[in-house]
């Protein structure tokens, strides 16, 4: 505790007696010698435990414990802590510091850091052992509670747990009022009266307080965010300023220009607490002291100069507040426990303050690079901080709206106005900085402009001119300025730099030019190709942003496409144009900066570089080069909505589709020429007829199109080009496509249909080919154009689809909108953008898996409303209450895996995956003998991973092999799921074949040296048929495309027609080729085969025989376009092959629609061995040129990849009874209709689409079970564990009920025969009389006869005369009846 020690007591503890003094000396004497050991053992080399000691709570540590304890806890983690001194204590003690997050041993941008420091005086001895506690806590449940590693991995956290050892060592556990000297350090300076202080300026003499020097030196030099010192002697939470000018002692608030923040951050401390939060320490000696919540201004308690939570908001960057932690200064050790469960919250909840309200870099324009020591100023808040040696700042602020400036000597300071902070994480804000450029006349400066980076577009820039040089580095703060769509009027000096050279570039020039941009800005700049056209050509696209080589989280990607007709060439040198204007003028003009620091802008100059090199100049209405080498009309290729193309799918078409399908673009203009007007979908529609065909976003097609028609003067007008065609005339410039003419296989409408880009088509020029002289006044037309048309990115609604509980984005959750039937997805991260007219819309997310959310967003013109969501997954317990039924555990190896999958089907890790694991191979066309011996050298070189086995044989005797790849080949594992890969059923399709055993070798060379490939390896059983009819093979020929010669066996038997299950349907024994897959197929443990083919571009899913439904077809599909969309032409779904059926939806097809027929492989493996099955056709050409195999395995090396990772998903788990015994031959029933098997051991496994799905589990003697499952895209398979209890049901009836009832009847049957067989002896003489006297009197005999006549013979059995009796007088009656 700060509080003076009172100086009475100190008098009257130096009166001692000459007995006490003697035994004083003694002890000090031993105390000396002591402390010389202990000073001396630190200098040895201190060996910490390997294994972790758990904290006991219940002791203090002395300064070689505490060094011994640190330095273990540093060995034991060493990939998240590092332990450092920062200088010594007057006792050449180490002032240790425990720093702890992710990759503890460099500095890594973007962590703001946070400190802890306790023991500040010696005898407050308690925190001094929380702070252990602390980073124990930190270090041992990293990795376990999410919480803490969120915290670790984002925060920089540096934890002293003794700033004054010196003074600890003197110390007395359990003196509460500090009365054994230890308050101070060893030359008795009080610390925390030491620093410098803003009132009275003056420092202690250096030499007596080493400890105070090194946590100076150390402030400076970290720039802490956030801090917290720990104290003892009372329970409150202290907050700056410590002192004031008038040094009152008591009761004057002293009010620091973040007072507001910092009330706020002892709140965080205090309301954590149990006992600080009530406000009433109750501390003996000062029973009536009280704190409001808990806290109090530093100087109102009573003033303390020389402080040093001042000093770091002073002069070090950093907020600190002071925590009191218990009233009692050195309590006993039995409390420690206790304090430390009062604590522990308290100190985790501050430190995540450190992630609360702006944060971001600030950077030279130009160059980019990171500019340090840049003043941060938010406007009526006078308390400035700098930024790191990064560029980067953090500045804690309350929820609000603030204007903040960015101001360094030599760089114009530039202000952003009405930021948004809001509760939570930090909001991230970029400045990019430029120079004062030059001095005019009279020591005037001539400034330039520059503009901040923020994902928020709602924000206004100002910037400050100076009237002299020397002015400039003094600038505090920026004057604000109002929000204005328009471009400022800048003096001429001031005007942005325009392009400086006018002329067509060929594409070796075109090249050259693109090249030097790329080199000239790299910071901006990212050049790179997306394909080839027909000449072999590159397609560039120059891409420029602040960070042009990734997508960054909540900024939309935009493009232009130019002279994708080769003889419209004005878009082409325009883009050339726009890629020098805005390369130029960031950094300098404000809409520049502020559009390229907000937006990823991707410019194509040339979508057909090779018709460009065709067409000749001075072409006005000509078609010469419009078409690429091919032939082929790029905007009549793409797939058509509503009509089929049939032209194949051109190498420049499938270029740009597989680019649009990669990023998430938002809007895009395709450049073109031959009129001047802005035309918006649709191009056609279903009647092709020239009319008007209304897309349902026609309203936001038409603001955007008249965004650029109104900035350009000739378009807006409706008739520029009236001289060539004088009937047309266009009002404000734009027309729906369909409407001016119809355009089938159009690039806009494709655009719009199958992506979540919106696209229109911009007629730049009358003249398709004008001469040269004529650019600059094209540029001149369209410059302003072009500029607005790239802010109508920003309209509309934009944010992030989230996971409620982890805070983690939602890919490809859908955004729909009510009345507007065109929804878009969201990207890998979660985040969209939807481009919306002004308006009121209700908007909805939803996402497999998780319940749906609406919410209202009122659209205006002028900026992008930010709309969040946050999901909550269907099975998700809001009230952190455990689901019901038992709960499988994960270990740390199955959560890596889990995480592994994850990042593999999401963003760029299966195509890293595929990057790096090249193999270097000759390819070629291997026969049935070479291949044997192939695939036998993989077993002989890998023989820890391969294995292989013989299936049966061909009618010619050679082997079918089956070679399987796994980490315990040959052993039944069957918690692993099982992939089965087969090639060559037809053997005039060999392709299938060598990309099999390529990925046979794939895999077994990368084992142990690529980690993806070892863990998938470990967790799946991989089984390889490279060729299942090798006869055949042996008789086709290479380079025939469509020859069937080795189609069938060597009987002349399509294999693929020789599958049949049921005996009534063979007619014929089956082929040995069939026999030997059939008998592999039905072990039944498998849960995805891929089988590959050729002769098309397609894949294919069961079933082959014609059939009115498919039970599970969804999920059937899904699979097939899994390995579809991994493939770079496949997913497009064109007409690739010209024997293909025309447009292929997604390249994907249920297999009966290509070729319907019987006894396929594919149905038999879905009926006979409950595994589903794809046909994949790798390529058109059945047998090409081996020539052509480097290129199909590049082709299909990820989607193969990406087998392996799907068959992880679904659903897996174990069925077992109450006991804990699994329980083999259980029916999964998924959806109510699929059924698997659980296998060996109780365990299941079945691939399904993401969504829901309801599983029943049946096993006989048991009850039925039901659960429902979340299937992701992206996770792996959740384990679920069903138990079953035993069926206490009798005819549906509950056991209980049905033994209570049949107990009740028996009983009831056994009175009942009891009464019965009384009455009937009671009778049973009497009724013998009767016979007699039917005997003696027949006559009255025969009159009850006739009597019975008339009635019920039953009844007269069942009455009077019924007897079970053998007697001859029943005899007689029955047969007298």
């Amino acid at each position: 505790m700060r509080r003076y020690v009172n100086m009475v007591h100190i008098s009257e503890h130096t009166q001692a007696t000459p007995k006490l003094r003697a035994s004083l000396f003694a002890f000090l004497l031993l105390l000396v010698v002591s402390l010389v050991d202990a000073r001396r053992q630190p200098r040895r080399s201190v060996t910490p435990s390997t294994e972790e000691t758990v904290e006991t709570y219940e002791k203090y540590y002395n300064y070689v414990e505490l060094t011994w304890r640190l330095q273990s806890l540093a060995h034991n983690h060493p990939h998240i802590a590092n332990l450092s001194s920062i200088g010594q204590s007057s006792e050449d003690r180490e002032l240790w510091v425990m720093r702890i997050t992710k990759d503890p041993n460099s500095d890594t941008p973007g962590k703001p850091k946070f400190k802890y420091v306790g023991n500040m005086h010696g005898d407050e001895t308690l925190s001094r052992q929380v702070l252990v506690y602390v980073v124990e806590y930190l270090l041992t449940k990293y990795g376990e509670e999410s919480r803490i590693t969120e915290l670790v991995d984002t925060t920089d956290i540096y934890i002293m747990p003794s700033m004054n050892p010196d003074g600890f060592e003197k110390s007395k556990e359990g003196d509460c009022e500090g009365q054994n000297g230890g308050r101070n350090n060893a030359q008795n300076m009080d610390l925390n009266r030491s620093f410098p202080d803003q009132y009275d300026g003056a420092i202690a003499n250096p030499k007596t307080i080493p400890e105070v020097m090194a946590m100076i030196r150390w402030i400076q030099e970290k720039k802490f965010v956030l801090s917290g010192n720990l104290h003892g002697g009372t329970v409150v939470a202290s907050y700056p300023f410590d002192d004031s000018a008038t040094h009152q002692r008591q009761g004057h608030y002293s009010q620091s220009e973040d007072d507001s923040l910092f009330r706020y951050l002892a709140l965080v401390y205090s309301q954590n607490h149990p006992g600080m939060k009530t406000g009433e320490p109750n501390c003996p000696d000062a029973l009536e002291e009280t704190f409001k919540d808990g806290i109090t201004n530093g100087a109102q308690w009573y003033d303390v100069p020389g402080g040093m939570q001042d000093y770091n908001y002073l002069h070090g960057n950093c907020l600190e507040i002071t925590m009191e932690l218990s009233c009692c200064k050195y309590p006993p050790a039995s409390e420690l426990h206790k304090e430390w469960d009062l604590n522990r919250e308290s100190l985790l909840a501050y430190m995540e303050k450190v992630h609360i309200g702006v944060r971001g870099y600030v950077k030279k324009a130009i160059s980019g690079t990171a500019l340090a020591n840049v003043s941060i100023v938010v406007a009526s808040i006078r308390h400035n901080l700098t930024t790191g040696n990064n560029g980067d700042y953090y500045r804690l602020l309350l929820p609000g709206t603030y204007n903040i400036t960015a101001v360094a000597p030599g760089y114009i300071p530039m202000t952003v106005n009405s930021v948004l902070v809001k509760e939570g994480k930090a909001k991230e804000l970029n400045f990019t900085l430029a120079p004062v450029v030059n001095e005019g006349p009279g020591g005037t400066t001539v400034t330039t402009y520059a503009m901040p980076s923020s994902n928020d577009s709602n924000l206004s820039t100002t910037t400050t001119t100076t009237t002299n040089a020397s002015d400039s580095t003094q600038t505090q703060v920026a004057p604000e300025a109002t929000s204005n769509n328009s471009p400022p009027i800048l003096p001429h000096a001031l005007q942005p730099i325009q392009p400086q050279e006018f002329r067509y570039h060929s594409y070796s020039d075109m090249d050259l030019f693109l090249r030097k941009y790329n080199s000239e800005f790299p910071s901006i700049v990212h050049l790179y190709s997306i394909g080839r056209s027909v000449e072999d050509r590159e397609l560039y696209v120059m891409v420029i942003s602040d960070n042009p080589t990734v997508h960054e989280h909540g900024e939309p990607e935009f493009k232009y496409i130019a002279n994708m007709h080769g003889n419209e060439v004005v878009g082409r040198e325009l883009l050339l144009n726009l890629i020098e204007y805005l390369c130029r003028n960031y950094g300098t003009d404000p809409e520049v900066t502020q559009l390229v620091n907000n937006t990823r802008i991707h410019i194509m100059p040339s979508m057909n570089p090779d018709g460009y090199e065709a067409a000749s100049g001075g072409d006005v209405k000509g078609y010469k080069g419009r078409n690429n080498s091919n032939k082929f009309d790029l905007n009549r290729n793409f797939p058509d909505q509503f009509f089929t193309i049939k032209e194949p799918r051109q190498p420049e078409t499938i270029a740009v589709m597989n680019w649009v399908k990669s990023i998430p673009f938002t809007l895009s203009a395709n450049l073109h020429g031959g009129s001047l007007v802005v035309n918006y979908p649709y191009d056609d529609d279903k009647d092709g007829l020239s009319q008007y065909s209304r897309s349902p976003d026609d309203k936001v097609f038409q603001q955007v199109s008249r965004a650029y028609s109104q900035e350009n003067p000739l378009m807006h007008k409706g008739q520029a080009c009236a001289e060539l065609y004088g009937g047309e005339y266009f009002k404000d410039g734009i027309t729906n496509g369909a409407n001016w003419y119809s355009v089938s296989g159009g690039m806009q409408d494709w655009n719009y249909v199958n992506t979540n880009c919106f696209e229109v088509t911009i007629e730049l020029s009358c003249v398709k080919y004008p001469a040269s002289k004529e650019l600059p006044k094209f540029w001149e037309q369209n410059r302003r154009a072009l500029l607005q048309f790239i802010q109508q990115v920003h309209i509309g609604v934009k944010g992030t689809v989230s996971d409620f509980v982890d805070g983690i984005g939602i890919p490809n959750a859908t955004i729909s909108v009510e009345e507007i039937d065109h929804n878009i997805t969201t990207a890998r991260t979660g985040d969209y953008w939807r481009l919306l007219v002004p308006g009121t819309y209700s908007i909805t997310a939803s996402a497999h898996g998780y319940k749906p959310v609406r919410t209202y967003a009122t659209v205006s013109k002028d900026h992008v409303e930010l709309v969040d969501f946050k999901l909550t997954s269907i099975h998700s317990n809001l009230n952190g209450q455990s689901p019901k039924g038992p709960q499988p555990t994960q270990n740390p190896s199955e959560k890596a895996f889990q995480s592994l999958i994850k990042d593999l089907s999401l963003g760029q890790g299966l195509e890293q995956l595929v990057s790096s694991t090249a193999t270097e191979n000759s390819f070629r066309y291997r026969r049935y003998k070479e291949l044997s011996s192939f695939v036998r050298g993989l077993t002989l070189n890998f023989p820890k991973i391969a294995s292989l086995n013989s299936l049966g044989q061909s009618v010619d005797f050679r082997t079918i092999w089956a070679l399987e790849i796994s980490n315990r080949p040959g052993e039944a594992e069957p918690a692993k799921p099982k992939i089965r890969f087969e090639a060559g059923i037809h053997g005039n399709a060999p392709v299938g074949t060598e990309l099999l055993l390529e990925f046979a070798a794939l895999l077994c060379i990368n084992y142990g040296k690529n980690p993806v490939i070892t863990r998938l390896i470990n967790e799946t059983r991989i089984v390889i048929v490279p060729s299942i009819n090798p006869d055949g093979r042996e008789q086709a020929i290479e380079k025939q495309c469509t020859s069937t010669q080795g189609f069938t066996n060597t009987h002349k038997k399509d294999l693929d027609t020789d599958f049949f299950g049921n005996a009534s349907q063979r007619v014929v024994e089956a082929q040995p080729e069939t026999r030997a897959m059939m008998d592999l197929i039905l072990d039944k443990s498998y849960s995805l085969s891929v089988a590959l083919d050729g002769g098309a571009l397609v894949a294919t899913y069961p079933y082959d025989k014609p059939v009115q439904s498919v039970e599970n077809d969804g999920t059937l599909k899904y699979l097939a376009s899994v390995y579809a969309n991994n493939h770079p032409k496949m997913h497009l779904g064109g007409t690739v092959c010209s024997n293909d059926m025309g447009n292929i939806p997604d390249g994907v097809m249920r297999a009966a629609e290509r070729q319907s027929h019987m006894g396929s492989m594919k149905d038999f493996s879905m009926d006979f061995g409950h595994c589903p099955e794809i046909t994949v056709y790798s390529g058109c050409c059945l047998f090409p040129p081996a020539e052509q195999l480097p290129t199909l395995w590049a082709e299909n090396k990820k989607a193969l990849l990406s087998m392996l990772v799907e068959v992880h998903k679904g659903v897996r788990g174990v069925v077992r009874d109450k006991s804990g015994k699994p329980i083999v031959g259980a029916i999964i029933v998924l959806n109510g209709r699929v059924r698997v098997i659980t296998a060996k051991d109780g365990y299941f496994h079945a691939l399904l689409a993401p969504g829901n799905h309801n599983i029943e589990a049946v096993a006989d003697g048991y009850q039925q079970q039901r659960q429902e499952v979340v299937v992701s895209s992206y996770e792996a398979a959740s384990f679920i564990v069903i138990e079953f209890d035993m069926d206490n049901s009798i005819f549906g009836l509950p056991r209980e009920f049905v033994v209570a009832s049949a107990a009740a009847s028996m009983t009831a049957l056994v009175v009942t025969a009891c009464i019965i067989w009384c009455v009937c002896a009671a009778k049973s003489n009497r009724q013998k009389d009767g016979f007699h006297r039917l005997r003696q009197h027949r006559d009255d005999y025969d009159d009850e006869i006739r009597l019975t006549s008339m009635g019920s013979k039953k009844s007269l059995l069942a009455n009077e005369f019924q007897d079970e009796s053998e007697s001859d007088e029943e005899t007689l009656y029955a047969n007298k009846i």
